[in-house]
């Protein structure tokens, strides 16, 4: 990973990050198909309109230190596989943030999310500027969760769409992009009961994909490594 801008002081180091007792908070949902349809490109295939609302708590990651984001993920099935497109991804690192949009690809803007404990429940929330856009709870370990069932959920493919424009305005890449997670050490599991609010926002629009039943929710703590993102699908190849 390079982060070569600028020259003499990198927004982002060249490591290839690890990530130690990473922390998830993650609520499943059921969400409207059509408002599914309109976001997620094809050739991505939605059997189910699921949603997973996430909150990741980066407790110690090589090279970047500790940091924590939040985002959704679709249910997605791309030939034969199945996995999640990442939709929106918001960050409060910017070193994160740039190298995952540059060298990957991303969905990441800042945002202000956290995840913490609080009077019996594990509360997740975002801000974006000064106004709350997201807010989740789930029961603090209630009842523990397999491991093999939290590393499974975590770890299926996910699916981006990477775009950069030529220095004309045209299209230079249009691709979508396919990674994983590798190396995973599984350390805790719990699920419980859940609630997830999603308010409206013009810039952080997650309530376009509404919240209408709450599936399934964990929270999981981690180590594990990003596998480099490969292309699965060149869009301009295609036009």
């Amino acid at each position: 990973m390079l982060g070569i801008t600028p020259l003499s002081a990198p927004a982002f180091p060249a490591v290839q990050p690890r990530f130690f007792d990473r922390e998830y908070l993650n609520i499943v949902y059921r969400t409207d198909p059509e408002a599914l349809r309109a976001v997620v490109p094809q050739p991505l295939r939605i059997d189910e309109p699921l949603v997973r609302f996430e909150v990741m708590k980066m407790n110690d990651v090589t090279g970047y230190g500790p940091y924590t984001e939040a985002g959704q993920a679709v249910q997605v099935v791309f030939d034969g596989e199945r996995g999640e497109y990442l939709h929106a991804m918001y960050l409060d690192s910017f070193a994160a943030t740039a190298s995952g949009r540059e060298v990957s690809a991303y969905p990441k803007v800042m945002g202000s999310p956290k995840l913490y404990a609080d009077n019996g429940a594990l509360v997740g929330t975002l801000d974006y500027g000064t106004l709350r856009v997201a807010t989740a709870t789930m029961g603090y370990k209630h009842h523990e969760l397999d491991r093999r069932t939290a590393e499974a959920e975590i770890t299926v493919p996910t699916f981006m769409l990477k775009t950069i424009p030529d220095y004309d305005g045209s299209l230079r890449v249009q691709e979508l992009v396919r990674t994983e997670i590798t190396d995973v050490v599984v350390k805790a599991a719990y699920t419980g009961p859940a609630r997830l609010q999603l308010f409206q926002h013009v810039l952080a629009p997650l309530a376009d994909l509404p919240v209408l039943e709450v599936v399934s929710a964990s929270h999981v703590i981690t180590d594990l490594t990003l596998a480099p993102a490969k292309p699965v699908h060149n869009y301009l190849e295609e036009a």
